[in-house]
């Protein structure tokens, strides 16, 4: 066993869902790359008294699934499934899809009502009943994604994964205090000048209780207080389609424009329902260690540097009352090699090109992190 697995398995295990004597736990496994983990995880699961269950799954069968999905059919696997989450106190994710883009030719009116009838329903209960984490696990088609080998990416995905994160929750507090007291949130950068307000809704910090990697902060726009226009400077993937130089004009909180290289599908997934064109949530990413994107939302959010817009669904956490199926993670980077860019807080800079600059945040840059 690679000790680097095993220490993975113990921070999910005993930090990320802090398993407790008699609670039980699903582990929700996609792929069959992540099986040393799977079984460590078991174990450690046993280790602390909990009852382990696990649940082995495949895109390319899920994909079949929603082809010829019906709503009756849909209804059945919401109560088989809901049941069983509904008797679980954690829930471990782990994905390692052999081909993201694996979804990415299905009819977008399928994947709506697979999202909408389903997938939502299910989503919602695990995050607001259980204790949870959602993680990936290093293969050939993660590698490809980062552009490295799969030895060098390996070696890259325990560093993030495995980092202190209790020191990283710490510093996060300031930048907690600082969103909280901060009504007027103002971001420029590249073809983009957007402002919002984040007055009264909480600010929330990630530090490896439900991502593994971590590293954000994030809270939530006024739902109608979304004004002006952002171009997205890397590529964004989602439902296995890739979107890039995707741009948004606001109004009032609503996209009320959008375009990119695939226009007329982004607009679909867009209209999914009613809060789609809205914003659900603002976060900050911190991670020392994840310096460039890799089409991966769950890496690309935690970006040094880097900010994410979500299109949909809000957090309970951090609610801004928007409600949505969809929850997209939308991220662009601030560094110099990205453009740059400012983010300010009721008229204060405390960000400039991806490095915080007020002396009550300089604890979250790289160097104080690592």
């Amino acid at each position: 066993m690679d000790p680097r697995i095993q220490k993975l398995a113990e921070i999910i295990v005993n930090y990320s869902c802090r398993v407790k004597k008699g609670e039980k736990v699903l582990v929700d496994c996609f792929g069959n790359t992540p099986m040393l983990l799977l079984k460590a995880i078991i174990r450690e699961v046993y280790r602390a008294g909990g009852l382990p269950f696990a649940a082995l799954k495949d895109n390319t069968v899920v994909r079949e699934i929603i082809k010829n999905c019906t709503m009756e059919q849909l209804e059945f696997m919401k109560k088989i499934d809901l049941a069983e989450m509904k008797g679980m106190d954690a829930y471990i994710g782990i994905r390692a899809h052999d081909n993201v883009n694996e979804l990415g030719d299905l009819p977008m009116e399928k994947i709506s009502l697979y999202m909408k009838d389903y997938t939502e329903i299910i989503t919602d209960y695990r995050i607001n009943n259980t204790k949870w984490v959602v993680l990936r696990y290093p293969n050939y088609s993660m590698a490809q994604l980062a552009n490295t080998s799969l030895e060098d990416f390996e070696d890259f995905y325990f560093t993030v994964c495995n980092l202190d994160y209790e020191k990283m929750s710490a510093a996060m507090d300031n930048l907690v205090k600082r969103m909280n007291d901060t009504d007027r949130v103002r971001i420029t950068g590249q073809d983009t000048d957007l402002s919002f307000s984040i007055k009264g809704i909480p600010a929330v910090k990630c530090a490896g209780e439900m991502n593994l990697p971590d590293g954000e902060v994030y809270t939530a726009p006024v739902k109608n207080s979304v004004n002006g226009f952002i171009t997205f400077n890397i590529p964004q993937l989602e439902q296995g389609v890739t979107y890039e130089n995707v741009r948004f004009e606001f109004k009032n909180g609503k996209i009320i424009k959008a375009t990119s290289n695939e226009t007329e599908k982004l607009n679909k997934f867009l209209d999914t329902d009613k809060g789609s064109r809205y914003i659900g949530e603002f976060a900050l990413g911190v991670n020392p260690y994840i310096l460039k994107p890799m089409k991966d939302a769950l890496f690309d959010e935690k970006i040094m540097g880097s900010f994410h817009l979500t299109p949909g669904k809000c957090y309970e956490e951090a609610s801004n009352g928007n409600k949505s199926a969809m929850h997209w993670d939308m991220i662009y980077i601030q560094t110099p090699e990205y453009g740059g860019g400012g983010i300010y807080f009721d008229d204060v800079l405390v960000r400039k090109d991806g490095l915080f600059v007020t002396e009550d945040l300089l604890c979250l840059n790289p160097e104080n992190l690592k």
